[in-house]
């Protein structure tokens, strides 16, 4: 499980949410909570972000560690 899919598993359940109440708040499918979750490569990064926009984040690049050794 990647950082991202963490994050969000984490949040919303401190917040007390189901998968299901998260998607129906984000305005996104049930299964895209659910790949999202279970650390799926390849996403739509708008709806990343409404999910993320519930906690007041969104998608940024941050440098990698690759980067940082060059």
């Amino acid at each position: 499980m990647n950082k991202l899919s963490q994050f969000v598993k984490k949040r919303r359940k401190s917040l007390g949410l189901t998968q299901e109440d998260l998607s129906f708040k984000a305005g996104v499918g049930l299964r895209f909570v659910r790949d999202l979750e279970q650390g799926k490569q390849s996403l739509q990064m708008d709806k990343v972000n409404q999910v993320l926009s519930l906690f007041g984040h969104e998608l940024s690049p941050i440098q990698s560690e690759r980067d940082e050794e060059s």
